[in-house]
């Protein structure tokens, strides 16, 4: 998709598609209070031509809600598209993101390939966020599953202008739409690697495109397998990938920008399990067929590695992304077994009690965060599509999140203004690890039903020690289990936005 800034009166802007942002100024809550539609432009000939709608009553401003002005009296534009924002005293950035990308996928299914979209003008809504979130929501919106169609016939869109007041930081939108195409592009690369079936993207097949993007972008990267991981004691992570025919990839990433010796190091841990059956432990059949997704959260390492390489924040980043499948066979590990996990320094590795073999990403999580800590990781986060228990917490409006220092999470916690996404922070505690203890070993991988997310993450924060640490259960963002008018069915991208600018705040 093609970007621009235009600057051009949007009384002239000639295009297929000029949208427009509505918010609702009504701010009575009585119950019989009627909508007031606005629209969120000073431009009076592209008020005129929206008037008489405005003022019917058939089109309420609504978040997301969408209606289509053929032939606009005094516009240079084909059609205008009125996308609306919701109430106007609760505007912000992200439902700008969204209001693009539900522009994008309006446009799309017509045929039309040209989309202009006005920034919108309200004090609420600074131009450069705005202008950030939309390029991002176009991305976003432009992108749709389904790859493997042989009658699939490319829809996306070709040009996406943004249409600017000419009074507008010319330097602060060029920067930030720059900035956006990054992240739009790297949120889809996740999505276009989690979109991806079993047999398509195998641990090998996600080492291989994580080579093929850190090449692109300037990234350092290795790749291991099952020799490496013997070679490292990684007992947990291999316990995992000794059920199937399919080898191990350990893939490492490395960001050093030039200059930057001194500082934090930034240790990225994804789970990256590219088909999870259960194991022994095996999943009932309803819906397995998306556990091709449960790699998300490696996906996500992935993809924001990608923007951090373009973007170059002064900071040192390391990505560790543990991928495996999770089989049933003849040498899969069994309930009740006893695997070692990787020792760090002169401390010997955890013995796990093996209670469910359906809680595998834990497993390899623990042995990538040892690895990222052995390789100089100072401050550590991680990602993973970890427990079914979060997303019965928190349905599917909210990820979960947990870390071990407050200050790191100050720092994530601000990230999320700028990205939008959706994380709430769970707690951690002494009454939570004694349901990971074990008879047998030091910890056992499952701590029973209540409070399975917290208990999992009690798991990872025995691996971390006193390093400051957040975790991210993904489980209920990674799939978007019904399309939404600015993203289609299938997955989201989750995280990439969030992690890159929590790894920019440490940038100075």
């Amino acid at each position: 998709m093609q970007t621009q800034l235009s600057y051009a009166p949007l009384v002239e802007v000639e295009t297929e598609v000029l949208a427009v942002l509505a918010a609702d100024a009504q701010t009575s809550k009585a119950a019989d209070a009627k909508p007031q539609p606005v629209l969120l432009i000073a431009d009076a000939a592209v008020t005129a031509a929206a008037a008489a709608v405005l003022t019917s009553g058939e089109y309420k401003a609504g978040a997301n809600e969408t209606l289509l002005l053929h032939s606009p009296a005094g516009l240079a534009a084909k059609r205008l598209l009125l996308v609306g924002l919701g109430k106007q005293a609760k505007i912000n950035a992200d439902k700008v993101r969204n209001a693009a990308g539900t522009a994008v996928r309006f446009i799309k299914p017509r045929g039309i390939r040209e989309l202009a979209f006005a920034l919108p003008e309200s004090e609420l809504l600074p131009a450069a966020s705005s202008a950030k979130a939309a390029v991002e929501g176009a991305f976003v919106g432009d992108f749709d599953p389904d790859t493997y169609r042989s009658d699939r016939t490319d829809k996306s869109i070709e040009s996406f202008k943004l249409a600017a007041p000419a009074s507008a930081d010319h330097a602060a939108l060029e920067t930030a739409l720059a900035e956006a195409v990054i992240l739009g592009e790297s949120q889809n690369f996740t999505r276009t690697l989690v979109n991806e079936p079993g047999n398509k993207m195998t641990p090998t097949i996600l080492g291989q495109r994580a080579a093929e993007m850190a090449a692109e972008v300037g990234l350092g990267w290795e790749v291991h397998s099952t020799e490496k991981l013997h070679e490292l004691k990684m007992g947990a992570f291999w316990s995992v990938a000794q059920g199937s025919a399919e080898p191990p990839a350990l893939i490492v990433l490395r960001y050093e920008p030039e200059g930057v010796s001194e500082g934090p190091v930034l240790g990225l841990v994804g789970k990256g399990i590219t088909f999870d059956s259960g194991g022994i432990s095996l999943k009932p059949g309803d819906n397995m067929e998306k556990m091709k997704y449960d790699m998300a959260g490696g996906a996500a390492m992935i993809g924001a590695m990608r923007a951090i390489a373009l973007l170059k924040p002064r900071v040192r980043v390391i990505a560790v992304i543990c991928a495996a499948e999770n089989m049933p066979s003849g040498t899969a590990q069994k309930p009740g077994d006893v695997q070692t996990a990787m020792p760090f320094g002169d401390q010997p590795g955890k013995t796990i009690e093996i209670i469910n073999t359906d809680a595998e990403g834990r497993l390899v999580l623990a042995d990538g965060l040892t690895y990222a800590r052995q390789l100089g990781a100072t401050h550590l986060i991680d990602a993973a599509t970890l427990t079914g228990a979060c997303v019965v917490a928190l349905g599917y409006a909210n990820a979960g999140a947990f870390s071990n220092d407050e200050e790191l999470w100050t720092k994530f916690d601000a990230a999320l203004v700028a990205s939008g996404e959706k994380f709430w922070r769970l707690p951690l505690g002494e009454e939570y690890a004694e349901q990971i203890k074990s008879e047998i070993g030091d910890i056992k991988n499952t701590g029973g039903r209540w409070g399975g997310a917290i208990t999992a993450a009690e798991f990872l924060k025995v691996f971390v020690d006193e390093t400051p640490w957040i975790h991210l259960d993904i489980a209920g963002l990674a799939w978007v289990e019904d399309s939404k008018p600015y993203i289609a069915k299938g997955p989201s991208g989750v995280a990439v936005r969030s992690i890159l600018e929590w790894a920019r705040s440490y940038a100075g």
